[in-house]
């Protein structure tokens, strides 16, 4: 199908190709329409790119990159869509290539490298990312223009302004509790835009809900081979920032907004498959789980202490992930236990077809997070690990003693921990490879370094609207 041809006959006059970088801030150059030859979109971009971090557009010491030369990035035109909330735009996911090749610090290539492996041992990931977020009022320009009148706004606005305990004061969209069907009233008009956004770009819908937090959001998408649910998880947060946009208000995925509020997590559903099949329910066998999925859950199991560094990667995702938080902070498995890090679900019918890894939030590079969990899973097939037994309460609850008799074990508890951790995890690094492993430390190193010592005052204001 001559998909160009298509675009040019309708009233797109721009297409911009994406990336995402190693700070996960989504990127785009757009190429008129009418100067695509040969049925490809292309453009350059510095190689110094993946070396840039969230607080500055400048490359990183020690990331093996700099501004000189330039990187081509192919837009993929099976993903050729137009962009519902952007008339005259449409999209594309771009990959990098050097020399006519992948190159080694592109995050798509990464996770398509991970798929081919995974796909020469016969088995197939199917995921969905499931994305909570808050919906607020203004929130940065309302800081900005009113900080030295703050703590007269909040005594004369009273419930309808809320602080954060450090002096941002932030108004969500609505103060209504965990799935109020006032709030779905209230936040109608957005959400209904949103969804309508989501279904013209070929997303499914299946499940909305307010969250727990004050103008917290919830909306669940129809789970898809791995390549495309990372693409659609970009998508899906472009979609939301800008429909909230038009209405005035700020979408936000990062973690952590309230300290005395739910954060915000980007679960990740996963299920195994082999020749069409969905293989992770065995009924024969213990648990329900066949053998490669016991053994490909122990594998991101083992692994997740170090990469949390990518699945959880700024520091503001470690104060989301705390004890009875219902955020997988110990390094555990369980069936229907929504406080360990891995949730299998076993349906009403006794069936398991998924499971949920829930140290996953949205600040991370979707692209990155799927090649890794898949290349700690793949390990875990290789080496046959076994699967410790699953813990059915909440692990913080038991004794320090009872903890370690059964080998139950906190998740780091900042980045710094678990940038650690990835440096001495050979298999992850060397899943991502030399190059892309250099830089992705790099810039974290470098972020960590910065955020670690802002007021959460400072950490909010900088990230709310970046991610």
């Amino acid at each position: 199908m001559n998909r160009i041809k298509d675009i040019s006959n309708s009233q797109i006059r721009f297409i911009r190709v994406l990336w995402c970088d190693n700070a996960n801030i989504i990127r785009a150059k757009a190429v008129y329409v009418d100067s695509v030859e040969d049925q490809e979109v292309a453009v350059g971009i510095s190689r110094g790119q993946q070396g840039v971090p969230v607080m500055y557009d400048g490359v990183v010491a020690g990331c093996g990159l700099d501004p000189v030369g330039e990187i081509t990035l192919k837009g993929d035109m099976s993903t050729l869509t137009p962009i519902p909330y952007a008339p005259g735009h449409a999209r594309v996911m771009g990959d990098m290539l050097h020399e006519g090749k992948v190159w080694e610090n592109c995050p798509r290539g990464f996770l398509k490298k991970i798929i081919t492996q995974l796909g020469k041992e016969g088995l197939e990931v199917k995921a969905a990312f499931e994305n909570e977020f808050y919906l607020l009022k203004n929130a940065k320009n309302n800081n900005r223009d009113n900080r030295d009148n703050e703590n007269h706004q909040d005594n004369t606005h009273g419930k309808n302004n809320k602080n954060n305990g450090n002096g941002l004061l932030i108004q969500p969209s609505d103060f209504t509790p965990f799935s109020s069907s006032f709030s779905m009233d209230l936040n109608h008009d957005i959400v209904m835009d949103i969804v309508e956004a989501l279904i013209a770009q070929n997303i499914t819908v299946e499940q909305y809900y307010p969250e727990s937090g004050p103008g917290q959001q919830e909306i669940t998408v129809g789970y898809t081979d791995a390549l495309q649910a990372a693409s659609d998880q970009i998508v899906f947060r472009e979609t939301v920032k800008a429909v909230a946009s038009k209405h005035n208000l700020l979408g936000s995925f990062l973690p952590k907004i309230f300290p005395d509020k739910a954060g915000s997590g980007c679960h990740l559903h996963l299920s195994l498959w082999k020749d069409g099949e969905n293989i992770l329910h065995d009924p024969a066998s213990q648990y329900g789980l066949s053998e490669t999925g016991k053994q490909f859950i122990a594998g991101i199991i083992h692994h997740l202490p170090a990469f949390m560094a990518i699945t959880t990667p700024i520091p503001r995702s470690y104060r989301r992930i705390r004890p009875h938080m219902w955020s997988g902070a110990y390094q555990v498995w369980g069936l229907n236990n929504r406080e360990a890090a891995i949730r299998v679900i076993r349906e009403d019918d006794g069936k398991i077809r998924h499971f949920e890894l829930k140290t996953v939030d949205a600040t991370s590079n979707p692209y990155l997070t799927l090649g890794v969990v898949i290349a700690a899973g793949l390990d875990g097939i290789h080496k046959q690990m076994v699967l410790e037994e699953p813990v059915q309460q909440d692990p913080a609850t038991f004794s320090p003693l009872e903890m370690d008799k059964l080998g139950i074990r906190p998740l780091p508890g900042n980045m710094g921990e678990a940038l650690d951790n990835l440096e001495k995890d050979e298999v992850i690094l060397n899943a991502l490879g030399e190059d892309l492993s250099k830089s992705y430390l790099a810039v974290k190193k470098t972020e960590y370094e910065a955020l670690k010592n802002l007021s959460s005052t400072q950490e909010v204001e900088l990230l709310l609207d970046k991610y």
